[in-house]
């Protein structure tokens, strides 16, 4: 009996956190990337705090604990809210004795370890998926990518983000526009080394900003760049294309704000300024199973970053659906059966997050 192919499209903390699990337990999977290498995206994102009973279960079960332990900054957990104003509402910094609870790592370093840890030629970059046809007469998939390659797998997993081509295979469903429209800025450490007074008021993590239905969201990665988010409420294309304009359409959003919160933006690199709109699907969306297909991540459960779990939540799919896989004995039937099993019990966990997200998306 051969074992079932498995393909995974999509190459984020979810989809390698399952090629990893899958590996530890000799399932061979592979893994479709549209970049063509690492470094075509690893200059964005921000930090991630991974959540004990799910990043952080992920990458024990992924055996990448130790670099995440690693790579991790645990000073990193220090957050501070203010209003409008700059004035301090709220500011937890972590005991220095105290174990870490949610210490803080840069998604570019999570995306590193988990790539880094994953079988010799399991990863194959450079393949933008277009299609999926189901091979009449059996459960199986062909897939077919835009550079050509086709390949037939008995499972084809969407880790492909927001816009995913997997889930219309399984879902009618369409991403909603959640109202928030913005962008990413960023300055390196050499700007943040000239403004001492700025980065004091960063601290070692984060800093948000919440007033008038807006936020300015800034992290200290473990680099020293300060990345910073901005959010407004207006239509998602209402930012000017040219990087200069964007910033100057940005700050006249947060006029009479205080001039150092407004600082994050006017220090930014114009060679760094990343429109960012907020969509979401649905809380709870779901699908009837479909032999040969499944989700997990963006793909399957889309939402706003107003609760921090997005993350969190797709590496725990990918964790849960590896040892779902893992356990079905090697045998197709019973993968559909752990898959179908999967969907239901993870979206208990999606449902709470998403619910999260969209009650403090509804505050702001």
């Amino acid at each position: 009996m051969s074992s079932p192919r498995i393909a995974i499209i999509g190459g984020g903390p979810g989809g390698l956190v399952l090629l990893n699990v899958l590996a530890r337990h000799n399932v061979a999977a592979t893994l479709y990337e549209r970049d063509a290498e690492f470094s075509s995206r690893a200059h964005l994102g921000g930090m991630l705090d991974l959540h004990e009973d799910s990043g952080q279960a992920a990458m024990r079960g992924a055996g990448c604990w130790d670099e995440f332990v690693k790579h991790s900054r645990p000073e990193g957990e220090e957050a501070t809210i203010t209003d409008k104003t700059g004035e301090t509402l709220y500011h937890h910094a972590p005991p220095p004795d105290a174990p870490p609870a949610r210490p803080e790592i840069d998604r570019s370093d999570i995306r590193k370890i988990l790539l880094n840890a994953a079988p010799e030629g399991s990863i194959k970059w450079g393949h933008t998926f277009v299609s999926a046809t189901p091979i009449s007469n059996t459960a199986q998939w062909e897939l077919a990518f835009a550079n050509g390659v086709k390949t037939t797998v008995d499972l084809v997993v969407g880790a492909d983000g927001a816009h995913s081509r997997v889930r219309p295979l399984v879902s009618n469903a369409e991403i909603q526009y959640s109202g928030f429209t913005g962008a990413e800025v960023s300055f390196g450490p050499d700007v943040g080394a000239a403004h001492p007074d700025l980065m004091a008021r960063v601290g070692k993590g984060s800093v948000f900003a919440l007033d008038d239905g807006k936020m300015l969201g800034a992290q200290r990665n473990g680099d020293g760049r300060v990345r910073t988010y901005a959010w407004f409420q207006d239509s998602p294309d209402v930012l000017p294309r040219d990087p200069a304009d964007a910033i100057a359409h940005i700050l006249a959003r947060f006029d009479g704000w205080a001039p150092w919160l407004r600082q994050l933006v006017e220090l930014a690199e114009l060679r760094a300024v990343y429109p960012r709109s907020l969509y979401l699907l649905p809380v709870g969306h779901s699908w009837p199973h479909r032999a040969g297909v499944t989700l997990l991540g963006d793909a399957m459960n889309l939402m706003t970053p107003f609760a921090g779990r997005g993350a969190n939540v797709a590496m725990y799919a990918g964790l849960q659906l590896g040892l779902a896989l893992a356990e079905a004995n090697g045998s197709v039937e019973d993968m559909d059966a752990a898959v179908a099993k999967y969907e239901q019990d993870v979206r208990k966990v999606v449902v709470d997050s998403a619910s999260l997200s969209e009650a403090n998306r509804k505050i702001l």
